[in-house]
């Protein structure tokens, strides 16, 4: 007589890039990151929704539905509502403290800010993922975390004039090139910020004031002539771009 184990065929493939660890009473030596690709748009959903997934409506009404859908949305958190998708719930938060009862709402000191939660569904998917690992990422610097203080969202959200705190590798911002600074450059479009003053700047963790600038969707972009050492500097700027977007 024979056991049989049934084996379970995972469905998705997630690649990864292993990076050092500098995280406190961390017992391995790397940390794993997911590999930077380009994130999908609605198009590019609606696109595979129709071409992969079997969806036999118009791909332009899709699109068109959705971004309706959106905006619905949008309007429904802004009074106030939670908005519950079945797979993650949306929900408006008010952040920091009010001195009394009759302290008006300001905006600065208690920035309104948008928290995400995966729910069951979306929870079970993580058993269905396979996670392969590439070997070790390019450590020339990359950014690991950025911390909005103000609202407490980490790799998430940004609120003009909060302070904020990135950590990871390499990030010292220093040399005299003009180009060598923090940026918060925005996808798809124009505008790109550049954060004026630093209160840390170390090769771990760099603190400073996120600079005023119009909504949309960001990535952090350090430029640095830091080559690891205090007296030698790089010839040009070397790039560092956060494998995640910032949204506001």
């Amino acid at each position: 007589m024979s056991d049989i184990y049934a084996v379970k065929e995972r469905m998705h493939k997630m690649r990864a890039k292993l990076y050092p660890s500098y995280l406190l009473n961390s017992e391995g030596a790397y940390i794993a990151r997911t590999a930077n690709e380009a994130s999908v748009s609605t198009e590019d959903i609606c696109a595979s929704m129709k071409n992969r997934g079997g969806y036999d409506g118009d791909y332009e009404e899709a699109v068109k539905t959705i971004r309706h859908f959106h905006l619905e949305m949008l309007y429904q958190l802004a009074d106030g509502f939670s908005a519950n998708l079945g797979f993650f719930s949306v929900h408006p938060n008010i952040g920091g403290t009010f001195t009394n009862e009759k302290e008006a709402h300001d905006h600065k000191k208690h920035p309104v800010n948008f928290r995400f939660q995966a729910l069951k569904p979306m929870r079970d998917l993580r058993d269905e993922i396979e996670v392969i690992i590439e070997g070790v990422a390019d450590t020339s610097g990359y950014i690991m975390e950025f911390l909005d203080i103000g609202t407490g969202a980490i790799n998430e959200t940004y609120t003009n004039m909060n302070q904020f705190i990135i950590t990871g590798y390499k990030l010292k911002v220093a040399g005299d090139d003009p180009e060598v600074g923090i940026y918060f450059e925005q996808v798809g479009g124009p505008t790109k910020l550049k954060v004026t003053s630093l209160a840390e700047n170390t090769s771990s963790k760099l603190i400073g004031m996120i600079p005023g600038g119009p909504n949309g969707t960001y990535k952090v972009v350090i430029k640095t002539q830091y080559s690891g050492s205090g007296s030698a500097f790089l010839k040009t700027p070397r790039v560092i771009e956060s494998g995640f977007t910032l949204s506001k």
